[in-house]
């Protein structure tokens, strides 16, 4: 598991959101503002059990990329 850090989508405030990486490819996560309760999905690829990429975005909106 590992801790990322992003800016929410919806209300910009700073948050962290943890990851799995048990597989390898490409996975998705949703998980909720910690300040505004709203949905964010996160995409990220894993190789060689480290997070190689990864991107968020709200729901309804375009993607931001790390």
């Amino acid at each position: 598991m590992k801790e990322i850090y992003i800016q929410c989508p919806y209300c910009l405030q700073a948050i962290s959101i943890f990851l799995e990486y048990k597989n390898f490819g490409f996975q998705t996560k949703i998980d909720n503002c910690k300040f505004c309760k709203k949905p964010i999905e996160v995409s990220y690829i894993v190789e060689n059990n480290e997070i190689k990429t990864y991107s968020y975005n709200s729901i309804e909106e375009n993607v931001k990329s790390i």
